[in-house]
């Protein structure tokens, strides 16, 4: 479910234990939340976006423009 996350770490050259030590999260809930075990807590979801600077709608597969909206 959450592919996109996963191939944005991976673009970036990033474990999963980096990403959960970033989200104050365990490498093994980062790992359910790549593959649609544990649905991402809405907090997560914002820094996983300001992170790799993308939409939330895209990170959850509403959109494949990932630019972020300005105001």
């Amino acid at each position: 479910m959450y592919v996109r996350i996963r191939n944005l770490r991976e673009d970036k050259d990033l474990t999963q234990q980096h990403m959960a030590e970033l989200l104050n999260v365990t490498q093994t809930t980062y790992s359910r939340y790549e593959r649609g075990e544990l649905d991402i807590p809405t907090a997560v979801l914002i820094k996983l976006s300001k992170f790799h600077e993308v939409s939330i709608d895209y990170l959850l597969d509403q959109t494949d423009n990932p630019k972020l909206k300005t105001k």
